[in-house]
């Protein structure tokens, strides 16, 4: 059997994911990634994101875990390399009008990146590394390839999150959860007796809101789309594409937000059918099941985790860039956001919008 190395967050997915492996015969060891720098506390009644106030109690429901299985545990102190992949990078995009995605980067830099090398650093030995994700790796031998499919419940499916892994990343990866249901998974942590059982999921990516990392912005015009003054916003990070909550304005109807004007520090609102477009531009691009892109391919495409998918075809322009026609168009095509392809229950790719439109 192997030595498996699990990201324990302190919650039932990864906890049940810890237990499932020890039980099948692998020798496990738990680690647990310090990220949050300790500002900040958490208001009464907010539940605990991924990163965030609360962060030691998460760290503390791991080690409770990990005593109870009997495996060995550490907290890897990955702040630095947390801050300068991840925090940094959202305010960069925030600042610039754009719709990053934490969780895609985080997956790429920090818990599939720096957390293994630092593992190996501080002289824990494994042979894989498991986590608590809805997905699936499997190897085609036809590909000569790592393919990361959907989970088997697909209201849970991660992939979406992971679409940036490499076939280095994919090949030491176990996802033990992948073939069950998050119900099956609440059951089988009550059968292994896990304190953790009953704990809620985390609700948000910051617990407590982005203004935690964010803090305050310019405030500028909010703008319709012939240039009059309807109001004021109070910074573009903490606003994006078809918002509609929020804006504090009067338009005479539903107003969302269309366009995001980093030059003029400026939101732009229209119409909910002004939110509509057909077509984008990926960059930053990164392939899996396939090697690259040289002609066109069918795909059915993926622009918000919570969206539901079209089918679209992907068109290489060279430079690294994709353009992509949907079937149908889609509301609220955000740049910054991650777009992923699929084909059926296989992860083709994915990328990074940069534009909507021609």
């Amino acid at each position: 059997m192997a030595r498996v190395m699990v990201g324990m967050s302190g919650g039932v997915d990864s906890s049940v994911a810890a237990a499932m492996l020890q039980e099948e015969g692998h020798q496990v060891i738990g680690v647990t990634m310090r990220i949050w720098n300790g500002a900040g506390s958490l208001k009464e009644g907010v539940r605990h994101g991924c990163c965030g106030p609360g962060e030691e109690e998460d760290v503390e429901d791991a080690r409770v875990v990990a005593r109870a299985l009997g495996i060995d545990f550490h907290v890897l102190d990955l702040r630095q390399e947390y801050l300068a992949e991840v925090l940094d990078y959202l305010r960069r995009e925030y600042v610039s009008g754009r719709t990053p995605n934490p969780c895609v980067r985080c997956n790429r830099t920090v818990k599939f990146g720096a957390l293994l090398r630092k593992a190996r650093d501080s002289g824990i030995d494994f042979d894989y590394f498991a986590t608590g994700h809805y997905a699936r790796v499997e190897y085609d031998r036809a590909r000569g390839r790592y393919l990361l499919k959907r989970a088997r419940d697909f209201g849970k499916d991660q992939t979406y999150f992971l679409y940036a892994l490499s076939q280095e990343q994919l090949g030491c990866l176990l996802f033990p959860l992948g073939d069950y249901t998050k119900e099956e998974v609440r059951r089988m942590a009550s059968e292994f007796g896990l304190s953790v059982a009953a704990k809620l999921e985390s609700q948000d990516f910051i617990a407590g809101g982005y203004s935690l990392l964010m803090g305050t912005a310019p405030a500028g015009p909010i703008l319709d789309r012939r240039g009059e003054v309807l109001g004021e916003h109070r910074g573009i990070p903490f606003y994006t594409i078809g918002q509609r909550r929020g804006l504090g304005i009067s338009a005479g109807g539903p107003a969302y937000v269309v366009a995001i004007d980093r030059d003029r520090n400026a939101i732009v609102v229209g119409g909910k059918e002004d939110l509509y477009q057909d077509e984008l531009t990926a960059s930053d691009l990164n392939w899996i099941a396939i090697e690259e892109v040289s002609h066109p391919i069918k795909v059915s495409a993926r622009i918000r985790y919570r969206h539901r998918e079209d089918e679209a075809m992907v068109v290489p322009l060279g430079d690294g860039k994709v353009r992509v026609k949907f079937a149908q168009p889609q509301m609220a095509i955000a740049p910054g956001q991650s777009i992923v392809f699929y084909d059926g229950a296989i992860v083709v790719g994915g990328g990074t919008i940069e534009r909507a439109g021609q």
